[in-house]
């Protein structure tokens, strides 16, 4: 019997779409070759497994110098024992490719800019935009730094070579079925493909598009004053990841705004149209934390970590166990890039959250004439220089991009690529990516790092895109830093459009790394961080514009943690899966209090008493969450909208806590509140707040009626295929959380792996994602962790030694890669 998680009729139905050339979600994907997509003999049907199959074998390769040793567990997992390094990034590499190789191939054609060449034109807006941004410009000069470390060499060519033995010894029947979906076969693997996949994760994490121009237009629509209210430095609830009080170092570098700050920078400036045909989650960020021994009940560390990203079939998470002479490491790897990411080792554990910093920044650049020849730089006409982008599209003629490189960077828009409001204007885009990194090393070293001092040298290389590294050690250590190549900015720095006409704009240096926001071993016994801004103002450095970093989940991270003693690893799992929503536990008192009841009819007050129990928790079965966020959405548009109307350019929304702030201080009627289409009427926040609830009664009794008031239901998250297709995903998985609570899980995107590790003398850890670890729609292994994550339970994570290996009763099969 073969197994197949979504039905034959579903893979018929694709077939005949895809037959008649209809839109799909990925864009217009062309006939496969109908007698070789349906063939009974290589066709699709061919990569239906069996739900029985076995993954035993004995396979002779070249390629390694010694037998390498796989033991998959229950779960699929593989745990590799090699005599050599080299031979298991080869081993990693081939089981990547087995596992995973359309999704693998896939994200760096996306990286790449090559998107138009497997699908068609339609991908055309898309390609160009990340060919301008410079994802494959940074990637090349990444590989170069990656390439002159020897150790990193070494890793990468052997990761590439365990790939490309898998793709050469692939039968037509076993080619993932994407490809024979779409038309096209997997092309050979190299180590830029490694390197492109790693500027995609510094994409994914910079988070909301080119907010520059946002920003700009924002503070020119509204002027310098207003733009400072909507947006204030530093949000009143913060509760930093370095505790406030806490004191720093003079800076060693001396940053200073140009003199032109007034008049070129905060003053009237051109306002901006973009087209961002892929835009990252604002949300991409994650929650980690490490808690001494001095509050668990074993006296031992745990450390907890779950980066929350887009939810996607194949997951972008594989679990893999490594184990060498040099280390033995347990975690979520990348499929696309050797080592182990987020994990754990004999001695220690680590893990990651986005640091939300601002290295990207735009400069209007003044051109001699459109040949873009020359700029205009530092008085004196520069030359610029060139580099050709060829975007292959498929069927048609290749297009070919000539971009303008300036002393910021490339031109990302000119008259060929309009700014669509500024067609005449040009923009260089400056992006700590671009620059050559070896983000490999940290994750190489950290792999096999033993104590603080290993953990501190690891992350000293981390450049981009900049993380909150946590740290702990069966020693006892625990500690957090804010690692990546920071720039050295004064206030608002980078917040608006910059003047390129000469370098008093350009930045001024890179912060040390002694001196990035850092932790170690605190008196108060844990350290934690889940987005927010690291430190508070008295930091001498400029962190980046507010809105960058969350601040709900931190809040009630540090609440819990400061609460808690004798901590088990039962109490971590009920705390990394909390529905609490930490934004209504302040909003709701406020809303309450500007409700007037006896302005409500009697359904409106049925649902307002729904609201009014509502005990603030995210749970599935909850409607007082979903009325809730409707009501707090409304009134935010009731708020605002009049005025942002009014632009025909696209602002960026005021911070959630700039509203619900001055509402706690009871200064909540100066931002917008008079609605200035009914000027003769004084509108007061309990007019809104009461317009707006009596608007969302009505959509609760729909919904209601719809059966789709509670929050699961509501919410309804999915696990999308990365081609978008449904019969390929998993939908309606119902769960709790949301934005503003730990467990971050909202209706495309949360919780991608959770990770808890109990250092205890035999390392205790429990984990997972929510997928599966096949690639493969037609396995029993491709999704099959979802439920388990969508009811908030983990696995036992299986870290053994090879002896054990061989009678473990989880262990189900084994491989054993063998030197031809």
């Amino acid at each position: 019997m073969r197994y197949v998680p979504f039905s034959i009729s579903a893979v018929i139905t694709i077939a005949l779409v895809t037959a008649l050339n209809v839109q799909l979600p990925l864009g217009k994907i062309k006939s496969p070759r109908l007698g070789y997509f349906l063939s009974p003999q290589t066709g699709f049907w061919q990569n239906a497994e069996p739900a029985n199959a076995s993954f035993n074998d004995n396979i002779k390769i070249k390629g390694i110098k010694n037998t390498t040793e796989v033991y998959f567990d229950d779960r699929l997992v593989p745990h590799i024992y090699a005599v050599n390094d080299a031979d298991a990034y080869f081993v990693q590499g081939f089981l990547h490719a087995k596992f995973r190789l359309w999704q693998m191939e896939f994200q760096t054609y996306i990286a790449a800019g090559r998107l138009s060449e497997i699908t068609d034109e339609s991908k055309l807006p898309t390609d160009k935009y990340l060919r301008r941004l410079g994802l494959l410009y940074g990637a090349e000069n990444s590989l170069k730094a990656m390439e002159a470390d020897a150790e990193i060499k070494t890793m990468m060519d052997a990761y590439t070579a365990g790939i490309n033995s898998y793709i050469n010894q692939l039968k037509p029947t076993d080619i993932p079925f994407e490809y024979k979906l779409m038309n096209y076969k997997p092309e050979p693997w190299t180590n830029l493909k490694s390197a492109l996949f790693l500027k995609l994760m510094s994409f994914d994490l910079a988070g909301g598009g080119e907010d520059d121009f946002l920003h700009t237009n924002t503070k020119n629509f509204f002027g310098i004053n207003t733009y400072r209210k909507l947006f204030p430095d530093v949000m009143d609830s913060l509760d930093p990841i370095i505790p406030k009080g806490s004191t720093f170092a003079k800076p060693s570098i001396t940053v200073k705004a140009p003199a032109s700050y007034d008049s070129l920078y905060i003053g009237n400036s051109d306002s901006f149209k973009v087209n961002l045909p892929i835009v990252p989650d604002k949300d991409n960020g994650s929650n980690n934390w490490a808690v001494a021994g001095s509050k668990t009940k074993s006296g031992k560390p745990i450390l907890c970590n779950d980066p929350h990203l887009g939810l996607n079939l194949p997951s972008l998470w594989y679990e893999v166990q490594i184990t060498t002479p040099s280390h033995s490491t347990y975690g979520a790897s990348f499929p696309g890039s050797p080592t182990v990411i987020i994990g754990f080792n004999d001695s220690c554990a680590w893990g990651v959250t986005n640091a939300g910093r601002d290295v990207k920044d735009f400069y209007e650049i003044q051109f001699k004439d459109s040949t873009m020849q020359e700029y205009w730089f530092n008085g004196t006409w520069k030359k610029s220089d060139f580099r050709k982008e060829i975007i292959k599209v498929k069927g048609k003629p290749d297009v070919v991009e000539t971009i303008a490189i300036t002393v910021f960077g490339p031109v990302m828009y000119d008259k060929s690529y309009p700014a669509t409001s500024r067609p005449q204007k040009y923009y260089a885009v400056k992006w700590k990516a671009h620059d050559a990194s070896n983000e490999l090393r940290t994750f190489y070293k950290l792999d096999r790092a033993k104590n603080y001092s290993d953990y501190v040298d690891a992350i000293s290389t981390y450049q981009c895109p900049g993380q909150n590294f946590v740290f702990a050690s069966k020693t006892g250590d625990i500690a957090i830093r804010q690692q990546g190549a920071f720039v050295a900015k004064w206030p608002h720095q980078g917040e608006f459009i910059m003047p390129g006409a000469d370098s008093s704009y350009m930045w001024q240096g890179i912060i040390p790394n002694n001196e990035n926001a850092q932790m170690f071993n605190p008196l108060r016994g844990f350290v934690s961080s889940a987005n927010q801004m690291a430190v508070d103002k008295t930091y001498p450095y400029y962190l980046g514009e507010a809105g960058n970093f969350p601040v709900y989940r931190g809040l009630i991270i540090n609440k819990k943690l400061g609460s808690m003693q004798n901590i088990t690893v039962g109490d971590m799992q009920l705390m990394q899966t909390n529905d609490d929503n930490m934004f209504a536990q302040e909003a709701m008192p406020v809303l309450l209090s500007l409700i007037d009841i006896s302005k409500l009819n009697t359904k409106e007050k049925q649902y307002f008493d729904v609201v009014k129990l509502w005990n603030l928790k995210n749970t599935p079965e909850s409607e007082g969450a979903t009325i809730f966020k409707h009501w707090w959405d409304t009134t935010i548009t009731l708020v605002y909208n009049d005025e942002y109307a009014l632009s025909t350019l696209p602002l960026r929304k005021p911070y959630e806590s700039t509203l619900l702030e001055a509402l706690i201080k009871g200064k909540g009627d100066y931002l917008f509140a008079d609605n200035i289409s009914t000027p003769k009427v004084k509108e007061t926040m309990a007019h809104i707040a009461l317009e707006a609830f009596k608007r969302v009664a009505k959509l609760a009794e729909t919904l209601d009626k719809e059966h789709k008031l509670a929050w699961g239901k509501f919410k309804d998250t999915k696990v999308l295929h990365l081609t978008k297709i449904d019969a390929l995903s998993k939908l309606h998985v119902i769960n709790g959380g949301g934005s503003y609570s730990i467990n971050a899980t909202k209706p495309e995107h949360g919780p991608s792996w959770r990770m808890i590790v109990h250092l205890t003398d035999t390392v205790e850890a429990y984990g997972l994602y929510p997928g599966g670890q096949s690639g493969n729609p037609g396995s029993k292994f491709y999704d099959t962790f979802i439920d388990f994550w969508a009811a908030g339970k983990y696995y036992p994570l299986l870290f053994i030694k090879k002896v054990e290996a061989t009678n473990n009763n989880r262990i189900k099969w084994h491989i054993s890669f063998n030197a031809a």
